[in-house]
Formats: C-alpha cells, structure tokens, sequence
C-alpha cells in the first residue's frame, strides 16, 4: 500500500510540474525575460511532438533577443520536417519583417496561401495565424483562396466577415459576408443581430438595410432576411417600415396576426402611437374575429388612442368624440361586465378629463363597481376615480366617503395608500391643514416612492407656510385656486391667485402661484406661457421648493411639446448639476443622456 501510495504522489507530483512549465514559460515571457523564456519554451515543443503554440512562442523570444540566425535556422529546420505547415511560412515572413526584410517576408507569405490544400482545417489555422499578427488583408486573401479551392464560397462568409469588422474601413462587405453567412446558416439570425447591434453605428443601418432589400427581391423565401430587416428598421425606432415589412411576412407565411401584435407591442411602448394603432386596427380589420389576437388587438388599439392624447398631442373635439364613439362599439360589441372593467375606467376618464362630462363619467363608474364578479383592486381603483370625480363636481363628502372606503379595505397596500394620500389632499383642499399634514407625515414612510415624495413635498408646503404666520388665510387662497385646478375651473382659478398676490403682495407663496400657473396652460395646452412661468421660477426661485420640479417641467416642457430637444438638454444638465440633491437629479440626468444620444437603459 505504501508503495502505491508513493508512486501515486510522484505521478502527480510530475502532472504538477508539467503543468507549472508552460505557466513559468509564459510568466518569464510576460516579465521580458526572454532568455529564460525561450530555454523553457524549448523545452516544452520538443516535449509536445512540435507544437505549434510553444514553437511560435520559442521563436518570439529569440526575435525578442534579435538572434535572427538562430532564428531562422530554427524555422527553416521546421519547415523541411513539416513542409505541409503553411503555419511556418508565416513564421518565417514575420522573422523577416522584423529584419525589414519585406520582400522576403511576403514571399513567404504568398508561398503559404498558394500552397493551400482543400482542407478547411488547414486553411482556418493559416488565416488565424495572419488574423494574430494583425494581417487582416492575407488572413481575407487566405479565406478567399480557401472558398475558391473548397469549390464552396459561403463556407468562410462569418470569418470574412469578421475580419472586414477587424479591419473597419469596410463596412459593405462586413455586411455583405455576415449576410452570405446567414444565407449559409439562418439559425445565425439572433447571433448577426447582437453582432450589428454592437458593431453598426446608426447611419450604417442604411447600407445593411438597402442589401437586405436586394436579398429578399432575389430570394422571397430566405425569411431571415426578412426579419433582420425588420429587427433594423425597430433598432432605428422607424416602426411605419418595420410595419410594411412585418405585414407582408405575415401574408407570406399565412400568420394570424402574433407578428404584427408584437411589433404593435414594441411602437406603444416606444410611444410611436401612430404606428401602433395602425399595427393594432390591421389585425382587427384584415384578420377579424378569427384571429386570437382581435380582442387584445381592439382593446390596445383604444389605449393607444388614449395615450397619445394624455402625451399632449394636438387634437380636435372632433377626435375625442371619435374616440369616444370606438369605446362604445368596443362595450357593445364584449358587452359591460368584469371583463371589460378597465375599458370603461378609461371611457370614465375621457368623459372626466377631457369631454368634460362628469356626470356620464360618474354614472359608468357607479355601474362598473355594481357588477359581480370585478376583482376588488379594479373594483378599488374605479372608486378612486369615481371619488375624484365627486370632488371635481364639488361634493366633498362623496368624495371623502369613497377614499376611506379604499383606504380601509386595502390598509397595507399601495391603494390604501393612494387612498389615504388623496384623502388627506382633500382635507387640503378644504383648509383643514393640520389634519391634511398629519396624515402627509405618515404617508413619508409610503412603499410608493411617488407617494412618499409627494407627500413629502405638501407636509413640508404647509409647515413653511403656517409656522410662521399667525394667519393661514394666504394658504386658503392658494388651496381653494389648487381644487379648482383640480376642477378644471381655470378662470376661476386665475382669479383666486389673482387676489393672492393682491391681497398679500411679496408673499412667500410667490413661486407657487407661478407654479400653479404652470399647472393651468400645461392642462389647456398653452405650453409657451408655461414655461413663462416656470422660466420666472427658475429666474427668481431655483432655491424655493419649487426650483427644482420647475426646472425638470421645463425641461421636459422643451423636450416633448416645444420641439427643443437642445434646450431640454441644457436644463436637464443644470438640474443634475446644480441641485445634484434633488429627488429629480437621477432621472434628468438619464434624459440628459438620452437626449445626447447614449444608449441609456
């Protein structure tokens, strides 16, 4: 046993220090050591019949030492061992390029490409062995030759295709080989995208589109070519190509729609509304009812519609109606039922917020919660709306009933939170400050970071504006023309802060009325006098509670109405910069970035 046990520990013993010696080796070459280098490096391919790796490396040393003679007496001996090493030639056209023998040298390289035999093994190791010294045109040259001896030109289309990427001054036939390469191999499809995705800047886009387009009218059943063009066209945010190209594949190969529902997906939450809805109404009209997307497809087309006129696009009275008119062909058509609860939440929030009809909002509401079988968070939120809709009509106490209805029945959830937010803004609203801040105290603490922030802002509004005062009429002034904004009553609201700075000039309520200004053109889309107000806010209170969120509205006021994406820039970067602290610093710094153009996640 003993004696086993010996000659097991030598055997290891021995794998140890087999394993140490190329490390060593290596470890000498890396320290400049080259002398020590090349004994061990030697060593190693006499020990390993040869090698390759261990032979470049001994040879590199020697070059290092400048013993050319050496060197090639080394390489010429190899050469005449394994004259079918085309790996050697380079070695020896590299030997003289260090002698700035460059004559010698490509010689040496054209002998190892004619040479070539039609072994794919051979060729790619001769073309690596260019590829790393850098000698991008042989290691192409080498792969050409090999397609043309091979009889098969696709076979080396990825690597040429690599190599023309290595080199970067030709950016067509990168594209044109990785392309020939996805012809030879299509399940390269998700592979050639990250590819092009990492390595194509975006105004090269239109060369790897323009030799798709070629691709596909020669050859309509190379499907791949049709989805990477596709994928190009939504890397560029262009969702009306990607459209036309996504529909006639899907008349191609006879689909139900799923391919346009994804892309439709992709434009809305890109905020391309116009190209979603467009995606959206295709399936509904030209698959129908036989399609399993028609449903969903209806349902996200009415909330596209939706979206684009919350972003603030331009629109007609004429447009609401007609939107409108489709939420009610969607309820007539699936019917009023638990199914359809979220479709009449929004219809409730069109005829609230923008037809102006609380009346009819209201009764959609008082309906959708009666219906059996609503879950009791859609059920919730309906009456969150609906208790909203109380109070813009005035009836406060409706209003109060129904929020600590959800606060009560959800009392450690994010709606009870909400619930209990907006309940605690009424009692704002109605000059019951003390009650009000209270509650906004314990709200600080709200899982919600919209809440808690929120919060934070109006407990810390009222205490700078009742602790020092032995009055709080300013307040109630600026509380009662806050609900009106709330209301929609804009006149009337203008009049209340009218008589705010009438009745208390330089009052320190100064930068709020400007700021509720804000609030009341931004609601009537008048969006120049907005950033007036917000402009004199930053102008004559960037140190106020209200400089930083002015001057991220007025950013964004920049970036998304006015069509000033320079300006947005500029005042996003002075938010992150000068009030680094504000809650509003990350993200103005990512728009920042994204406007800049960074790919910003």
């Amino acid at each position: 046993m003993r004696i086993i046990l010996l000659l097991v520990s030598l055997f290891f013993g021995v794998l140890s220090l087999q394993a140490q010696d190329p490390q060593l080796a290596q470890q000498y070459f890396q320290n400049g050591e080259y002398e020590k280098a090349s004994s061990l490096f030697k060593i190693l391919y006499q020990k390993n019949n040869g090698n390759d790796y261990y032979f470049n490396k001994y040879i590199e040393s020697l070059i290092y030492l400048e013993a050319y003679d050496e060197s090639e007496q080394i390489i010429k001996k190899q050469i005449k061992a394994q004259p079918d090493n085309m790996q050697l030639y380079v070695t020896y056209g590299n030997l003289f390029e260090k002698q700035y023998r460059d004559d010698d040298a490509k010689a040496q390289y054209e002998k190892a490409i004619n040479r070539l035999e039609p072994d794919r093994f051979k060729i790619t190791k001769l073309a690596n062995a260019f590829t790393n010294l850098q000698k991008y045109d042989l290691a192409i040259k080498t792969y050409e030759r090999g397609g043309d001896i091979l009889k098969d030109k696709q076979q080396f289309a990825y690597n040429l295709g690599d190599l023309y990427r290595r080199k970067g001054d030709q950016t067509e036939k990168m594209i044109d080989n990785y392309l020939n390469s996805l012809d030879h191999n299509p399940s390269r499809l998700n592979s050639m995208k990250t590819l092009f995705q990492r390595y194509l800047a975006p105004d090269e886009y239109l060369e790897l589109q323009g030799q798709l387009y070629a691709r596909i009218q020669e050859n309509e059943e190379a499907t791949h070519n049709n989805e990477l063009l596709i994928w190009s066209f939504i890397q560029n945010k262009d969702y009306t190509n990607a459209f036309r190209q996504v529909k006639a594949l899907d008349r191609q190969l006879d689909e139900n729609g799923g391919r346009i529902y994804r892309l439709a997906e992709i434009a809305k939450n890109a905020k391309d509304y116009d190209a979603a809805i467009e995606a959206y109404d295709y399936i509904v009209t030209q698959k129908g009812k036989t399609s399993s997307y028609y449903v969903e497809a209806k349902r996200e087309a009415l909330s596209a519609r939706r979206s684009k006129l919350v972003a603030g696009f331009d629109y007609e009275r004429a447009d609401l109606e007609a939107l409108e008119l489709k939420y009610n062909d969607f309820l007539n058509e699936f019917g009023r039922n638990k199914t359809s609860a979220t479709i009449i939440t929004e219809l409730a929030d069109l005829e609230a917020f923008y037809l102006n009809d609380l009346d009819k909002a209201i009764a959609l509401l008082d309906e959708l919660i009666s219906y059996p079988g609503v879950k009791r968070p859609v059920q919730a939120r309906a009456k969150l709306s609906l208790a909203d809709f109380y109070l813009m009509k005035g009836e406060v106490w409706e209003s109060t009933l129904l929020y600590s209805q959800v606060d009560k029945e959800f009392k450690d959830d994010l709606l009870g939170h909400e619930a209990r937010f907006r309940n605690a803004k009424l009692s704002y609203y109605t000059s019951e400050f003390q009650w009000a801040q209270t509650q906004f105290d314990v709200l600080k603490a709200s899982t919600s970071k919209l809440i808690a922030n929120d919060a934070l802002d109006l407990s810390i509004f009222i205490m700078d504006n009742t602790g020092l005062d032995t009055t709080t009429v300013a307040l109630e002034y600026y509380a009662d023309a806050d609900l009106l904004v709330f209301q929609n009553r804009f006149e009337d609201a203008f009049n209340k802060l009218d008589s705010l700075n009438r009745d208390f000039p330089q009052h320190a309520l100064e930068d709020d009325i400007l700021y509720v200004k804000a609030k009341i053109y931004k609601k009537k889309r008048e969006y120049t006098q907005a950033a007036d107000m917000l402009q004199k806010i930053i102008d004559n209170h960037l140190d106020g509670i209200r400089g930083d969120n002015s001057l991220f509205e007025l950013a964004e006021l920049y970036e998304q109405q006015l069509n000033d994406p320079e300006k947005a820039k500029s005042l996003y970067e002075r938010l992150f910069i000068d009030l680094s602290g504000s809650t509003l610093a990350v993200e103005a710094r990512k728009r920042f970035r994204r406007l800049r153009g960074d790919d910003v996640q």
